[in-house]
């Protein structure tokens, strides 16, 4: 059976320094399941991914911490690790190297480092592996462009939807980390808001 607290310290840990980290952890939909997670990890610096904020869809098998967490990435991503078709992970600690010692923060902060240092000989993406090893300049321009397309978040538009929230009358910093948690999608922020 999953262990609730176990779960519920870690997602506490996770989203204590999530500004130093840049990674956080949130319920899925904002819902009340803790076997079924959201990720965000941000796009590490001097990378490709700089700038992009990708979302991984965690889900929490019954035996966790004995079983690793299953994650995939939602937000589309140009890497040899990870599949450009489903988001599906190959990551040696969410399969046969995971270890009850490790968390949810840790796991999440490994795909981050493998977004910095791609492993092109394990690939998950056999396309993307090979242009990766046979033509590196093409791969970073492509990895830049699915950044750019699928994980940037225009600041503007979150300025913007966080003053329209706050002139209904809820609070900025719950408006902030509301938004973030749903990657800025206006409506489902509304929606977690008015039920909370």
């Amino acid at each position: 059976m999953l262990d609730v607290s176990r779960v519920q310290k870690e997602l506490a840990e996770c989203n204590r320094d999530t500004t130093i980290s840049g990674v956080s952890i949130a319920l899925h939909d904002g819902g009340s399941d803790l076997s079924h997670l959201s990720g965000t990890i941000s796009g590490p610096v001097a990378t490709p991914y700089e700038g992009g904020t990708f979302q991984i869809d965690i889900r929490l098998p019954s035996g966790y911490p004995f079983e690793p967490p299953k994650m995939q990435f939602v937000t589309k991503v140009w890497h040899p690790n990870i599949s450009s078709q489903n988001g599906a992970i190959c990551l040696d600690i969410l399969k046969d190297q995971w270890s009850p010692a490790l968390t949810l923060k840790t796991a999440l902060l490994s795909l981050q480092a493998l977004l910095s240092a791609p492993e092109p000989d394990d690939p998950q993406d056999a396309v993307v592996a090979q242009q990766y090893l046979r033509d590196h300049q093409t791969f970073m321009a492509t990895a830049r462009y699915w950044t750019e397309a699928f994980a940037r978040r225009s600041s503007v538009g979150i300025e913007e939807k966080v003053q329209k929230l706050v002139e209904m009358g809820f609070p900025e910093d719950l408006v902030r980390s509301t938004l973030e948690s749903v990657n800025g999608d206006e409506n489902q922020a509304l929606e977690m808001l008015c039920s909370s």
